[in-house]
């Protein structure tokens, strides 16, 4: 079953999936994990959207872990 990445529930556990979309939703969920500097670029996305199986535990985990 797909993720409603614009009104369903977001938590670390939520797999990303072939229909993610970085909606306001996602931008929350991940602000409220990595704090207020978090943002999107070109490097970030790209390894989110490598087909790498991931979460959204794993993506906040891996923005700290390059941007901080």
């Amino acid at each position: 079953m797909s993720v409603d990445w614009h009104a369903g529930p977001i938590t670390r556990s939520t797999p990303l999936d072939k229909h993610y979309r970085s909606t306001q939703k996602v931008r929350r969920f991940l602000t409220d994990e990595c704090g207020s500097a978090f943002k999107f670029d070109r490097a970030f996305m790209a390894w989110i959207k490598s087909g790498e199986p991931l979460t959204m535990g794993d993506v906040a985990d891996g923005w700290i872990r390059t941007h901080l």
